[in-house]
């Protein structure tokens, strides 16, 4: 009963999880980015065009089921070679103007999928195949990459890469001194990211069952950026505990009523000014103080 109620939220969670990890890579360089809701629209539209236009129909038949991996391999593909010709101009920007940068290009997206017939233009995409009769059923492709994705980020702060991210987060002039290609590490971590967006895109748009423009509103850009800030941006588990707390408070709270968005801004007034490290700098805080 509880997961036929809450599949939905649970599955929710996950996928929105994994969406504030896509920002998680670039703030681990220090880069302040907003890009990643853009490149999870467009691998939505990828699986949404490949599943629902006729020109598709013979990969449709040819490839049944397998034609879903096809589609985040596409995503992933051209998520990462596009977050490589936007992050190689953009990152030669810092803090506020490189958020303002990405918040542009996300727009121009927006635009751009608004004038094409193929991507249904502000009404969108409907229709889009359903692999899994349930809600639920689509932890069976969020569940896997959320634990790829939490191992990955575990390995990569041990690794020399991870370590110089953490080294430009913290003094890129100094990091450049001592060697570290900063403009080269920066766009690495911004690919990372954009490829997972387009990936998890491209998971969403069956779980959505439609697609359209309102997915890469500065909204949402907003939501991802709250995932790993209230979370904690300097910790792997962060945009999980993050998701958890953003994505299940509105329903938590649903007995209030309308007052439940006045608790739910309470909460996260009293994350942000009390959780500077955010929910896993939290818990790590409690961990030492009970070694001690």
């Amino acid at each position: 009963m509880f997961l036929e109620n809450y599949g939905f939220l649970i599955v929710a969670i996950v996928q929105q999880a994994l969406l504030g990890m896509s920002l998680w890579y670039p703030l681990m360089a220090g880069q302040l980015s907003l890009a990643s809701i853009g490149f999870y629209s467009m691998g939505g539209y990828i699986a949404a065009i490949m599943g629902t236009s006729p020109a598709f129909a013979a990969w449709r038949e040819a490839l049944g089921p397998a034609l879903y991996p096809v589609e985040w391999l596409i995503a992933l593909a051209a998520s990462a070679l596009l977050g490589l010709a936007v992050g190689i101009p953009a990152l030669r920007l810092r803090g506020i103007y490189l958020a303002l940068a990405t918040i542009a290009f996300v727009q121009v997206l927006n635009v751009v999928v608004l004038v094409l017939d193929v991507t249904g233009g502000a009404v969108g995409l409907f229709g889009i195949p359903q692999p899994f009769e349930s809600r639920l059923g689509y932890l069976w492709f969020f569940g896997p990459l959320l634990a790829v994705m939490l191992i990955f980020s575990a390995r990569l702060t041990r690794t020399v890469a991870g370590r110089s991210f953490m080294a430009i987060r913290e003094d890129e002039l100094a990091a450049q001194a001592m060697g570290i290609p900063t403009t080269f590490e920066k766009v690495r971590a911004f690919v990372i990211g954009c490829g997972l967006a387009g990936v998890v895109g491209a998971m969403s748009a069956p779980f959505l069952n439609t697609w359209n423009a309102r997915q890469s509103s500065f909204d949402a850009s907003v939501a991802c950026l709250a995932y790993v800030l209230i979370g904690g941006a300097r910790s792997v588990w962060g945009p999980l505990l993050g998701a958890a707390l953003l994505v299940a408070l509105p329903e938590v709270l649903r007995p209030l009523k309308d007052a439940r968005l006045i608790m739910n801004g309470i909460v996260l007034v009293v994350a942000c000014i009390y959780l500077p490290q955010g929910i896993a700098g939290l818990l790590a805080s409690l961990r030492r103080r009970e070694v001690a």
